[in-house]
Protein backbone atom coordinates (compact mmCIF):
# COMPACT_ATOMS: atom_id res chain seq x y z
CA UNK A 1 0.00 0.00 0.00
CA UNK A 2 1.31 3.25 -0.58
CA UNK A 3 1.95 5.37 2.57
CA UNK A 4 -0.85 7.98 1.16
CA UNK A 5 -3.18 4.82 1.60
CA UNK A 6 -2.86 6.09 5.94
CA UNK A 7 -5.26 8.84 4.72
CA UNK A 8 -8.00 6.64 3.02
CA UNK A 9 -7.89 4.75 6.28
CA UNK A 10 -9.17 7.37 8.16
CA UNK A 11 -13.15 6.88 8.82
CA UNK A 12 -15.69 9.63 7.35
CA UNK A 13 -17.96 11.45 9.54
CA UNK A 14 -20.95 12.85 8.18
CA UNK A 15 -22.04 14.83 10.82
CA UNK A 16 -20.60 18.19 10.80
CA UNK A 17 -21.70 18.89 14.44
CA UNK A 18 -19.08 16.04 15.27
CA UNK A 19 -16.78 18.09 14.10
CA UNK A 20 -14.67 18.65 17.42
CA UNK A 21 -14.74 15.14 18.84
CA UNK A 22 -11.42 14.34 19.62
CA UNK A 23 -12.03 10.81 18.63
CA UNK A 24 -12.37 11.97 14.65
CA UNK A 25 -8.67 13.14 14.39
CA UNK A 26 -5.66 10.76 13.74
CA UNK A 27 -1.92 12.08 14.12
CA UNK A 28 -0.09 11.87 10.70
CA UNK A 29 2.81 9.60 11.03
CA UNK A 30 5.98 12.39 11.67
CA UNK A 31 7.61 11.43 8.37
CA UNK A 32 4.82 13.67 6.43
CA UNK A 33 5.09 16.95 5.38
CA UNK A 34 2.71 19.84 5.99
CA UNK A 35 1.89 22.19 2.65
CA UNK A 36 1.41 25.63 3.66
CA UNK A 37 0.82 28.67 1.22
CA UNK A 38 -0.65 32.15 0.86
CA UNK A 39 -1.15 35.19 -0.93
CA UNK A 40 1.40 38.40 0.38
CA UNK A 41 -0.82 41.01 1.09
CA UNK A 42 -3.91 39.34 -0.14
CA UNK A 43 -5.88 42.62 1.95
CA UNK A 44 -4.37 45.01 -0.84
CA UNK A 45 -5.98 42.54 -3.57
CA UNK A 46 -9.22 42.28 -1.90
CA UNK A 47 -8.90 45.97 -1.50
CA UNK A 48 -8.73 45.92 -5.36
CA UNK A 49 -11.53 43.73 -5.86
CA UNK A 50 -9.73 41.03 -7.22
CA UNK A 51 -12.00 38.46 -5.44
CA UNK A 52 -12.02 35.74 -8.21
CA UNK A 53 -7.84 36.08 -8.84
CA UNK A 54 -7.31 35.71 -5.05
CA UNK A 55 -9.46 32.56 -5.22
CA UNK A 56 -8.10 30.84 -7.75
CA UNK A 57 -5.02 31.17 -6.55
CA UNK A 58 -5.80 29.59 -3.49
CA UNK A 59 -7.44 26.63 -5.45
CA UNK A 60 -4.95 26.19 -8.10
CA UNK A 61 -2.55 24.92 -5.33
CA UNK A 62 -4.79 22.10 -4.33
CA UNK A 63 -5.42 21.34 -8.00
CA UNK A 64 -1.67 21.86 -8.92
CA UNK A 65 -0.87 18.66 -5.89
CA UNK A 66 -3.62 16.71 -7.00
CA UNK A 67 -2.88 16.62 -10.70
CA UNK A 68 1.22 16.05 -9.85
CA UNK A 69 -0.05 13.10 -7.59
CA UNK A 70 -1.94 11.72 -10.18
CA UNK A 71 -5.51 11.83 -8.44
CA UNK A 72 -4.21 10.28 -5.27
CA UNK A 73 -6.05 11.21 -1.97
CA UNK A 74 -4.39 13.58 0.33
CA UNK A 75 -5.64 15.89 3.05
CA UNK A 76 -6.02 19.12 1.73
CA UNK A 77 -8.02 22.79 3.27
CA UNK A 78 -9.07 25.38 0.98
CA UNK A 79 -8.46 28.91 3.23
CA UNK A 80 -9.68 31.33 0.18
CA UNK A 81 -6.11 33.47 -0.11
CA UNK A 82 -4.60 30.00 0.36
CA UNK A 83 -4.46 26.75 1.24
CA UNK A 84 -2.76 23.96 3.41
CA UNK A 85 -2.31 19.94 2.91
CA UNK A 86 -0.12 16.80 3.99
CA UNK A 87 1.24 14.73 1.83
CA UNK A 88 3.68 11.42 2.47
CA UNK A 89 7.63 11.48 2.16
CA UNK A 90 7.04 9.68 -1.25
CA UNK A 91 5.18 12.72 -2.65
CA UNK A 92 7.48 15.43 -1.49
CA UNK A 93 9.47 15.94 -4.67
CA UNK A 94 6.35 16.22 -6.44
CA UNK A 95 4.63 18.54 -4.38
CA UNK A 96 7.30 20.78 -4.22
CA UNK A 97 7.63 20.71 -7.87
CA UNK A 98 3.75 21.61 -8.21
CA UNK A 99 3.85 24.24 -5.72
CA UNK A 100 6.82 26.26 -7.37
CA UNK A 101 5.36 25.87 -10.33
CA UNK A 102 1.84 27.55 -9.07
CA UNK A 103 3.81 30.24 -7.46
CA UNK A 104 5.47 31.25 -10.70
CA UNK A 105 1.99 30.75 -12.46
CA UNK A 106 0.29 32.94 -9.81
CA UNK A 107 3.11 35.75 -10.34
CA UNK A 108 3.00 35.62 -14.18
CA UNK A 109 -0.58 35.24 -14.93
CA UNK A 110 -2.34 36.61 -11.64
CA UNK A 111 0.19 39.33 -10.87
CA UNK A 112 -0.32 38.17 -7.09
CA UNK A 113 2.85 36.60 -4.84
CA UNK A 114 2.02 33.33 -3.70
CA UNK A 115 4.52 32.27 -0.49
CA UNK A 116 4.91 28.53 -0.35
CA UNK A 117 6.37 26.28 1.83
CA UNK A 118 6.61 22.45 2.65
CA UNK A 119 7.30 21.68 6.63
CA UNK A 120 8.41 18.26 7.97
CA UNK A 121 5.77 17.42 10.66
CA UNK A 122 8.60 15.60 12.87
CA UNK A 123 9.48 20.02 13.09
CA UNK A 124 6.02 20.58 13.98
CA UNK A 125 5.84 17.67 16.54
CA UNK A 126 9.53 19.09 17.69
CA UNK A 127 7.84 22.54 18.70
CA UNK A 128 5.25 21.15 20.62
CA UNK A 129 2.39 21.07 18.08
CA UNK A 130 0.56 18.25 16.11
CA UNK A 131 -1.08 17.78 12.69
CA UNK A 132 -4.30 15.75 13.51
CA UNK A 133 -6.33 14.75 10.61
CA UNK A 134 -10.04 13.90 10.23
CA UNK A 135 -12.61 13.42 7.45
CA UNK A 136 -15.79 14.98 6.66
CA UNK A 137 -18.23 14.04 4.36
CA UNK A 138 -20.90 16.49 3.13
CA UNK A 139 -22.12 13.96 0.61
CA UNK A 140 -21.59 10.25 -0.25
CA UNK A 141 -18.85 11.26 -3.33
CA UNK A 142 -16.10 13.48 -1.15
CA UNK A 143 -14.33 13.95 2.35
CA UNK A 144 -12.49 17.30 2.43
CA UNK A 145 -10.29 16.91 5.64
CA UNK A 146 -10.15 19.06 9.09
CA UNK A 147 -7.22 19.44 10.68
CA UNK A 148 -6.72 19.92 14.76
CA UNK A 149 -3.52 19.90 17.21
CA UNK A 150 -2.13 23.72 16.17
CA UNK A 151 0.22 22.61 13.52
CA UNK A 152 -1.15 23.95 10.37
CA UNK A 153 -0.85 27.55 12.61
CA UNK A 154 2.42 26.55 13.80
CA UNK A 155 3.28 25.58 10.34
CA UNK A 156 2.05 29.05 8.38
CA UNK A 157 3.80 30.99 11.31
CA UNK A 158 6.91 29.39 9.89
CA UNK A 159 6.54 30.22 6.52
CA UNK A 160 5.51 34.19 7.14
CA UNK A 161 9.08 33.95 9.32
CA UNK A 162 10.49 32.47 5.53
CA UNK A 163 11.78 28.91 6.97
CA UNK A 164 11.43 26.63 4.61
CA UNK A 165 10.37 28.30 1.80
CA UNK A 166 10.11 26.92 -1.67
CA UNK A 167 11.33 29.38 -4.50
CA UNK A 168 9.51 29.89 -7.76
CA UNK A 169 9.71 27.85 -10.48
CA UNK A 170 11.85 29.29 -13.61
CA UNK A 171 9.87 32.09 -15.43
CA UNK A 172 7.49 30.39 -17.71
CA UNK A 173 6.60 27.20 -15.82
CA UNK A 174 3.69 26.22 -15.50
CA UNK A 175 1.64 23.80 -13.21
CA UNK A 176 -0.92 21.37 -14.23
CA UNK A 177 -4.33 23.21 -13.23
CA UNK A 178 -6.71 20.62 -15.27
CA UNK A 179 -9.95 20.72 -14.01
CA UNK A 180 -9.83 24.33 -12.44
CA UNK A 181 -12.56 26.67 -13.61
CA UNK A 182 -14.74 29.31 -12.10
CA UNK A 183 -17.63 29.44 -14.30
CA UNK A 184 -20.56 30.05 -12.11
CA UNK A 185 -21.83 32.91 -11.45
CA UNK A 186 -21.74 34.93 -7.98
CA UNK A 187 -24.55 33.41 -5.53
CA UNK A 188 -26.81 36.10 -3.91
CA UNK A 189 -27.95 35.74 -0.45
CA UNK A 190 -31.22 34.32 -0.01
CA UNK A 191 -31.84 34.77 3.52
CA UNK A 192 -30.01 38.55 3.64
CA UNK A 193 -26.72 38.30 4.00
CA UNK A 194 -23.61 35.93 3.17
CA UNK A 195 -21.50 35.42 6.26
CA UNK A 196 -17.75 34.46 6.11
CA UNK A 197 -17.03 33.10 9.52
CA UNK A 198 -13.32 32.58 11.27
CA UNK A 199 -12.41 31.60 14.81
CA UNK A 200 -9.44 30.56 16.13
CA UNK A 201 -8.62 29.99 20.35
CA UNK A 202 -7.71 32.84 21.96
CA UNK A 203 -4.77 33.19 24.36
CA UNK A 204 -6.77 32.34 27.38
CA UNK A 205 -8.60 29.30 25.52
CA UNK A 206 -8.88 26.10 27.68
CA UNK A 207 -9.72 23.30 24.96
CA UNK A 208 -12.52 21.91 26.81
CA UNK A 209 -14.39 25.84 26.31
CA UNK A 210 -13.07 26.53 23.09
CA UNK A 211 -14.38 23.26 21.73
CA UNK A 212 -17.85 23.69 23.69
CA UNK A 213 -18.05 27.34 22.10
CA UNK A 214 -17.28 25.87 18.41
CA UNK A 215 -20.03 23.23 19.09
CA UNK A 216 -22.05 25.88 20.24
CA UNK A 217 -21.58 28.29 17.21
CA UNK A 218 -22.48 25.04 14.73
CA UNK A 219 -25.34 23.82 16.46
CA UNK A 220 -26.99 28.31 16.10
CA UNK A 221 -26.12 27.50 12.52
CA UNK A 222 -27.24 23.62 11.93
CA UNK A 223 -30.54 24.18 13.99
CA UNK A 224 -31.69 27.68 12.71
CA UNK A 225 -34.29 27.71 9.74
CA UNK A 226 -32.39 31.62 9.15
CA UNK A 227 -28.70 29.97 8.32
CA UNK A 228 -27.46 27.38 5.72
CA UNK A 229 -25.86 26.47 3.00
CA UNK A 230 -25.06 29.66 0.52
CA UNK A 231 -25.52 27.90 -2.24
CA UNK A 232 -29.01 26.74 -3.61
CA UNK A 233 -30.17 23.40 -4.44
CA UNK A 234 -31.32 24.28 -8.03
CA UNK A 235 -26.90 25.38 -7.60
CA UNK A 236 -25.31 28.29 -8.99
CA UNK A 237 -26.36 30.57 -12.24
CA UNK A 238 -24.36 29.73 -15.18
CA UNK A 239 -23.96 32.87 -17.84
CA UNK A 240 -22.09 33.07 -20.77
CA UNK A 241 -19.74 34.26 -21.06
CA UNK A 242 -18.38 33.15 -17.80
CA UNK A 243 -17.01 35.76 -15.83
CA UNK A 244 -13.83 33.83 -14.85
CA UNK A 245 -13.23 33.28 -18.38
CA UNK A 246 -10.03 34.78 -18.56
CA UNK A 247 -8.56 32.80 -15.61
CA UNK A 248 -9.49 29.73 -16.98
CA UNK A 249 -7.64 30.64 -20.25
CA UNK A 250 -4.78 31.46 -17.87
CA UNK A 251 -4.80 28.34 -16.33
CA UNK A 252 -4.75 26.42 -19.47
CA UNK A 253 -1.34 24.68 -21.00
CA UNK A 254 0.29 25.86 -23.98
CA UNK A 255 -0.68 28.21 -26.97
CA UNK A 256 -0.85 32.57 -26.56
CA UNK A 257 -3.33 33.53 -24.36
CA UNK A 258 -6.22 35.20 -26.66
CA UNK A 259 -5.70 31.35 -28.88
CA UNK A 260 -6.63 29.94 -25.51
CA UNK A 261 -9.37 32.32 -24.59
CA UNK A 262 -10.93 31.54 -27.71
CA UNK A 263 -11.06 27.95 -26.85
CA UNK A 264 -12.48 28.19 -23.38
CA UNK A 265 -15.37 30.73 -25.04
CA UNK A 266 -15.98 28.24 -27.39
CA UNK A 267 -15.92 25.41 -24.69
CA UNK A 268 -17.95 27.22 -22.06
CA UNK A 269 -20.42 28.14 -25.08
CA UNK A 270 -20.85 24.87 -25.41
CA UNK A 271 -21.32 23.75 -21.80
CA UNK A 272 -23.62 26.13 -21.39
CA UNK A 273 -25.67 25.26 -23.78
CA UNK A 274 -25.57 21.58 -22.60
CA UNK A 275 -26.43 22.68 -18.76
CA UNK A 276 -29.21 25.86 -19.89
CA UNK A 277 -30.86 22.92 -21.89
CA UNK A 278 -30.17 20.23 -19.56
CA UNK A 279 -28.79 17.94 -22.77
CA UNK A 280 -27.32 14.62 -21.80
CA UNK A 281 -24.12 14.18 -23.32
CA UNK A 282 -21.80 11.01 -23.76
CA UNK A 283 -22.70 10.11 -20.55
CA UNK A 284 -22.92 13.20 -18.87
CA UNK A 285 -26.34 14.22 -17.24
CA UNK A 286 -26.55 17.97 -16.20
CA UNK A 287 -29.09 18.07 -13.38
CA UNK A 288 -27.28 14.92 -11.70
CA UNK A 289 -24.12 16.78 -12.24
CA UNK A 290 -25.59 20.57 -10.68
CA UNK A 291 -26.92 17.87 -7.41
CA UNK A 292 -23.31 16.69 -6.64
CA UNK A 293 -22.36 20.24 -7.10
CA UNK A 294 -24.44 21.50 -4.36
CA UNK A 295 -23.57 18.17 -2.47
CA UNK A 296 -20.19 18.34 -2.90
CA UNK A 297 -19.89 22.41 -2.13
CA UNK A 298 -17.35 22.90 0.79
CA UNK A 299 -18.37 25.88 2.93
CA UNK A 300 -17.54 24.81 6.30
CA UNK A 301 -14.10 23.52 7.67
CA UNK A 302 -11.98 23.01 10.49
CA UNK A 303 -8.06 23.51 10.05
CA UNK A 304 -7.15 24.82 13.72
CA UNK A 305 -9.70 27.32 13.90
CA UNK A 306 -13.47 27.20 12.03
CA UNK A 307 -14.47 28.77 8.93
CA UNK A 308 -17.68 28.90 7.34
CA UNK A 309 -19.83 30.97 4.75
CA UNK A 310 -23.69 31.05 5.54
CA UNK A 311 -25.98 32.40 4.31
CA UNK A 312 -27.90 33.74 7.15
CA UNK A 313 -30.77 36.57 8.29
CA UNK A 314 -28.98 39.65 9.85
CA UNK A 315 -30.48 38.92 13.04
CA UNK A 316 -28.52 35.47 13.18
CA UNK A 317 -25.82 36.98 12.08
CA UNK A 318 -25.95 39.31 14.86
CA UNK A 319 -26.46 36.88 17.40
CA UNK A 320 -23.31 35.18 16.06
CA UNK A 321 -21.36 38.55 16.85
CA UNK A 322 -22.63 38.95 20.07
CA UNK A 323 -22.13 35.46 21.27
CA UNK A 324 -18.42 35.59 19.96
CA UNK A 325 -17.49 38.95 21.30
CA UNK A 326 -18.77 37.61 24.67
CA UNK A 327 -16.34 34.95 23.76
CA UNK A 328 -13.73 37.36 22.95
CA UNK A 329 -13.58 38.87 25.64
CA UNK A 330 -13.16 36.19 28.20
CA UNK A 331 -10.39 35.11 26.19
CA UNK A 332 -11.51 31.86 24.90
CA UNK A 333 -11.28 33.31 21.26
CA UNK A 334 -10.32 35.50 18.19
CA UNK A 335 -12.77 35.87 15.39
CA UNK A 336 -13.54 37.57 12.14
CA UNK A 337 -16.65 37.98 10.81
CA UNK A 338 -17.62 39.54 7.06
CA UNK A 339 -20.59 40.17 5.52
CA UNK A 340 -21.39 40.76 1.89
CA UNK A 341 -24.61 40.23 -0.67
CA UNK A 342 -23.08 36.66 -2.27
CA UNK A 343 -20.97 33.74 -2.56
CA UNK A 344 -18.89 32.69 -5.14
CA UNK A 345 -17.83 29.12 -6.29
CA UNK A 346 -14.79 27.70 -7.65
CA UNK A 347 -14.38 24.59 -9.09
CA UNK A 348 -12.27 21.69 -9.21
CA UNK A 349 -13.87 18.71 -11.89
CA UNK A 350 -10.49 16.89 -13.08
CA UNK A 351 -13.44 14.61 -14.88
CA UNK A 352 -17.30 16.04 -15.32
CA UNK A 353 -18.29 12.72 -15.26
CA UNK A 354 -17.13 11.16 -12.39
CA UNK A 355 -19.32 12.45 -8.74
CA UNK A 356 -16.31 13.44 -6.67
CA UNK A 357 -15.80 17.15 -8.36
CA UNK A 358 -14.83 19.68 -5.37
CA UNK A 359 -16.60 23.34 -5.38
CA UNK A 360 -14.89 26.01 -2.83
CA UNK A 361 -16.87 28.81 -1.42
CA UNK A 362 -16.00 31.94 -0.44
CA UNK A 363 -17.62 34.96 0.01
CA UNK A 364 -18.15 36.91 -2.91
CA UNK A 365 -16.81 40.66 -1.81
CA UNK A 366 -13.51 39.51 0.24
CA UNK A 367 -14.50 36.17 1.94
CA UNK A 368 -12.48 34.24 4.83
CA UNK A 369 -9.22 37.21 3.83
CA UNK A 370 -11.84 39.66 5.18
CA UNK A 371 -12.54 38.06 7.87
CA UNK A 372 -9.32 37.15 8.81
CA UNK A 373 -8.03 40.86 8.22
CA UNK A 374 -10.89 41.68 10.90
CA UNK A 375 -9.54 38.67 13.22
CA UNK A 376 -5.89 40.39 12.86
CA UNK A 377 -7.45 43.81 13.96
CA UNK A 378 -9.20 42.63 16.64
CA UNK A 379 -5.42 41.57 18.04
Amino acid sequence: MHPSGFYAAVPVFRRFDRLMDPALYVSLPEDWLVGVADIVESTRAIAEQRYKAVNMAGAAVIAAVTNALAGRDFPFVFGGDGASFAIAPQDADLAREALAATATWVRDELGLTLRVALVPVSRVQAAGRDVRVARFGPSPHVAYAMFSGGGLGWAEAAMKRGEFAIAPAPPGTQPDLTGLSCRFSEIPATRGVILSVLIVPGPDAEPVAFRKLIEQVVALAERSPDAGRPVPAEGPALRWPPAGLDYEARARRGGALPLKRLVILARTLWVYLVMRFGIPVAGFVPRVYIGQAVANSDFRKFDDGLRMVLDCSRELADALEQQLAAASATGIVRYGLHRQDAAMMTCFTPSALRADHLHFIDGAQGGYAVAATALKASL
